[in-house]
């Protein structure tokens, strides 16, 4: 490597810290709300506050960071040579400080001295100018003084070299400056020769409620250099995955798969993906404001990702236990030093990370063989219409409803199965799929919280899984602290169960690790949950527990789990206990007097 990524962020960080600015590290990679974005999508985002007008807290005026982004909106292009979802952005910043004429020269600076471009080869690009603003000829005659040839600067458009916040009034916006230089090989036409290597833009206008544009009495500097691109381009590479940010992943993978990431494309884009989303992943678990997976909001991305990544696991026929292996190279080998706090949570974040590979594998196998079947079926009309009518156009989509049973189910996101459906010339129903679950949603919504039978807000797969999960720990409740532990009440969502027991005293934390210890005994044990209907009389005689004796009729359902658990119940359960995944308590507190609840998920 002629330059490593530790090398870009030092040579980026010193330089300008040389120009008197303070390097203000990296904040956290989750949105705070204020710019109505899940992730931090570029390096001056944290920093909009301080753009607008608002004193920096350190007092200074000269910054500068290397700031961890999230970008998600590719997603699907990822595989490719140059798309990420996490990356980094190089910036600093002036805040009514130094402007123009400074910042082309050090851009200029760092680009042909620290980086050794040759400075006859680097093409710009600024502002063309238009009825509202005039064309931006301070920075040109400043580029030109700095030997770059007029034949060489470009005026752009305003879609090109304008930077404002699109739908807001009464805020800071102008010019960019874009620098550009040739591609290795190429003959050097601008632009189709070129590449971006990063901009300057020169906050110098306000715009009004009006639409038009005023000077700004302080003007501040935004600049922005893809720490990702530049080392990319630096180095002479035209594969993302060829740099030091990922090398040693790559080199693991292929050691896993047994196979070449020159193999051929199919390899090739599947470990991209591996590697890609498992950075991510690591990134936002271990971030200060990290995120878990779940079914809603950034940690339903984080969830999407990490399902994505197994998927294309079983592409390179690895296991998603390798996900782990990959992710301590990220935090150990590649990330650590420039984000300590990854080291600090590297315990956590690969429980974590393999908990959700548990989660979705557990399901996978079965949600694929459902595609399949869905696959088929379309396949078997489609044969049985030609046969009939030569001129039939044959069938490409999936139903709405089955996509929804894929989600609801299998814990599909739609995504993967447009994804899947794509790669088999198959596209999916997604008006159809979003009727299926707003019909999903209302008749969750006609049944009060808790009325579902068995305490279920839904009848997904997670939650009958919890379901399940509460007849074990009932029994192992009477099983570690008395016979007469009873549920006094459940609530069971696709998240975690909530249950309440009676017992006059918090459980100690050996107690509560015997009852986690004695249900993932039984979970590993694999037993069967065998349900028979038999009259209330006969139930009671052979001991099944009966939590609600006054809601039972002449006739009730039971449900035995081998010889640990046997309960009256009327909700839905798994087949047996090898379904459920390891049991975790996360918290035992009092519900009221002489009542414990103990929150519980499956991981």
């Amino acid at each position: 490597m002629k330059i490593t990524s530790k090398e870009l962020r030092t040579k980026w960080l010193s330089f300008y810290e040389s120009k008197g600015h303070l390097n203000i590290g990296a904040v956290s990679l989750i949105g705070d709300g204020s710019t109505g974005v899940m992730f931090n999508v570029a390096g001056m985002q944290p920093l909009m506050p301080y753009l607008l007008g608002k004193p920096h807290p350190s007092g200074k005026t000269r910054l500068c960071n290397v700031q961890g982004c999230v970008r998600t909106v590719d997603i699907d292009s990822v595989g490719d040579a140059s798309h990420f979802t996490f990356f980094e952005m190089m910036g600093n910043w002036s805040l009514g400080d130094y402007f123009k004429k400074e910042k082309t020269a050090w851009t200029y600076e760092l680009l042909t001295k620290e980086f050794g471009l040759d400075g006859e080869k680097i093409c710009a690009t600024v502002f063309e100018g238009n009825e509202s603003v005039p064309r931006d000829e301070e920075t040109a005659a400043y580029l030109r003084q700095l030997g770059i040839a007029p034949d060489r600067i470009f005026y752009l458009p305003k879609s090109d070299n304008w930077w404002e916040l699109e739908g807001t009034s009464d805020t800071p916006c102008g010019p960019d400056n874009e620098w550009f230089y040739p591609i290795c090989g190429t003959e050097g036409r601008f632009p189709e020769d070129y590449v971006e290597i990063g901009n300057d833009v020169y906050m110098q206008y306000r715009k009004t409620a009006e639409g038009g544009y005023v000077p700004l009495e302080h003007k501040n500097v935004d600049t922005g250099f893809g720490l990702d691109r530049l080392l990319l381009f630096l180095n002479g590479l035209k594969d993302g995955y060829r740099t030091d940010l990922f090398l040693p992943v790559i080199g693991k993978l292929e050691e896993i798969a047994g196979k070449s990431y020159d193999d051929d494309e199919t390899v090739r884009k599947a470990m991209r993906i591996v590697a890609d989303h498992t950075r991510t992943a690591v990134m936002l678990i271990g971030d200060v404001n990290g995120i878990l997976p779940s079914n809603t909001g950034a940690g339903y991305i984080l969830r999407r990702l990490v399902r994505r990544a197994i998927r294309y696991c079983r592409v390179l026929a690895i296991s998603s236990a390798s996900l782990c292996e990959i992710a301590k190279i990220f935090i150990e080998e590649i990330y650590g030093e420039a984000y300590p706090l990854l080291r600090e949570k590297e315990e956590y974040i690969l429980t974590e990370l393999s908990n959700e590979a548990v989660r979705f594998e557990a399901t996978l196998e079965k949600g694929m063989k459902e595609f399949e079947k869905c696959l088929a079926g379309i396949a078997r009309k489609n044969e049985f219409m030609k046969k009939n009518n030569p001129d039939y156009a044959e069938e490409t989509l999936i139903g709405g409803k089955q996509a929804f049973r894929l989600y609801d189910t299998y814990g599909f996101p739609l995504e993967l199965t447009k994804e899947l459906a794509a790669e088999q010339g198959y596209t999916v129903d997604e008006e159809g799929f979003e009727a299926a679950f707003r019909e999903h949603q209302e008749k969750s919504k006609a049944v009060p919280a808790g009325e579902f039978k068995g305490g279920l807000e839904s009848h997904s797969a997670a939650a009958v899984r919890y379901h399940t999960a509460t007849h074990l720990l009932n029994a192992a409740l009477k099983t570690v602290l008395s016979p007469d532990c009873n549920q006094k009440g459940s609530n069971i969502t696709d998240e975690r169960l909530r249950f309440d027991f009676n017992f006059e005293r918090p459980m100690t934390a050996e107690e509560i690790a015997a009852v986690e210890a004695l249900v993932n005994e039984k979970i590993a044990e694999d037993l069967p949950v065998v349900c028979r209907e038999m009259s209330l009389e006969e139930a009671r005689a052979q001991q099944f527990v009966g939590v609600f004796d006054g809601k039972y009729g002449d006739v009730v359902k039971t449900y035995s789990i081998g010889e640990f658990s046997k309960e009256m119940c009327g909700g839905p359960h798994v087949g047996s206990t090898g379904e459920l995944g390891k049991f975790r308590i996360v918290k035992e507190q009092s519900s009221s007097a002489g009542v414990r609840r103990i929150k519980a998920v499956l991981e």
